[in-house]
């Protein structure tokens, strides 16, 4: 589409009319939304919590960004570092509701491999003249705020009891964002808004995906904790968007054997996490 914002509209309203449909078919569903305001009402919850979609939305507009810059694996990579290390901190003072967890020796050791993981996947791109430290710099924060997000519809899930619900919340706040900066963009600058039937149909299944997504990470991160969830998904996510990268590859795409290499430390931050939960048990 040639414009981020609008491609993270897309993706977020594409999103929404999947879930709405999900839950105009679902009775429960209808019913966990409503739950979350009963919890809102009851001041369980703080309504600022409520903007959760607000940080996926902007992850989304970022990740469209950096993605063509970049290509898929190391952008990745690049915000599993932010999340990774924002979980940290999540975890720690018990962002999602269920308590505060620990922060061992072990759960640091992973969270630096995998953020040493990001300088050797673009160790071979730091002296190209195309390279952008701005673009990866984007891509750690845009993880940071995923990581707040997750553990924002944790605690918002503990009250729905339905994660779809918890996505109908997400994709409703994250849309009425994106329209709102869509539409102040084109008040006040001279750039108009495209025509969306011009782009190809695929270009709509990603909101689908992500409202999937959304409504099952709510679920996990009740359970796992942010760190260990971002960790133990990050297997899926890496080889996902290596194969992307290898199938269809956008123009800023670089595979080398120092990406490889980082996907393979990323994973050593996986295992190393990995140990410390089961040791625990």
């Amino acid at each position: 589409m040639g414009d981020s914002l609008e491609a993270a509209f897309v993706s977020f309203s594409s999103g929404l009319v999947f879930v709405s449909l999900i839950a105009l078919f679902r009775k429960d569903v209808r019913l966990g939304f409503k739950e979350i305001f009963a919890a809102v009402s009851a001041k369980k919850i703080a309504k600022w919590r409520l903007g959760a979609g607000v940080l996926g939305a902007s992850f989304v507009a970022m990740q469209t960004h950096v993605v063509p810059i970049a290509g898929v694996a190391l952008f990745t990579v690049a915000s599993l570092a932010g999340q990774t290390a924002i979980s940290l901190w999540v975890d720690h003072v018990g962002l999602i509701g269920s308590g505060k967890t620990l922060v061992t020796q072990r759960r640091i050791i992973a969270s630096v491999i995998t953020v040493i993981a990001v300088v050797v996947s673009a160790w071979d791109r730091f002296s190209q003249s195309n390279f952008s430290i701005a673009a990866i710099f984007l891509a750690i924060v845009a993880g940071g705020w995923v990581g707040v997000q997750r553990a924002l519809n944790g605690q918002i899930n503990s009250y729905a009891k339905k994660s779809f619900a918890t996505s109908l919340l997400n994709f409703s706040t994250g849309t009425s964002f994106l329209f709102l900066l869509l539409a102040l963009r084109s008040i006040f600058t001279d750039h108009s808004i495209m025509n969306f039937s011009s782009g190809p149909w695929w270009m709509f299944i990603g909101g689908s995906i992500g409202v999937v997504y959304i409504a099952f990470s709510a679920l996990a991160v009740q359970y796992l904790g942010v760190l260990e969830f971002t960790l133990f998904s990050v297997g899926g996510m890496l080889l996902g968007s290596l194969l992307i990268d290898f199938v269809a590859p956008t123009a800023g795409t670089s595979i080398s054997g120092y990406l490889i290499s980082g996907i393979f430390l990323t994973y050593l931050g996986v295992i190393a996490n990995g140990q410390s939960r089961f040791s625990r048990k």
